[in-house]
């Protein structure tokens, strides 16, 4: 599901109410935006995601497949123990 549509309900009558109050106009199928927030500069939230992307294809670089396959099995394990 994208983060742009309305969240569906898991009940079947409520999700075909949703979907007949969207073919009837009704309502438009959009979720609300969130707005930015407010507290922190734009310029310097993008420039923080634009390295943070760069970092970890550098850092994926710079190691050597053995290590890229311990923090794999590390990452992997942690999620099936949950």
């Amino acid at each position: 599901m994208t983060a742009n549509r309305l969240k569906r309900p898991r009940d079947p009558v409520q999700l075909s109410k949703l979907i007949g109050d969207i073919l009837t106009g009704q309502i438009e199928d959009r979720a609300p935006e969130c707005p930015a927030d407010l507290t922190k500069d734009q310029a310097a939230v993008a420039l923080g995601r634009k390295g943070a992307r760069k970092g970890g294809i550098a850092r994926a670089a710079s190691m050597s497949p053995k290590r890229r396959t311990e923090i794999a099995r590390k990452a992997a394990k942690a999620r099936w123990t949950k």
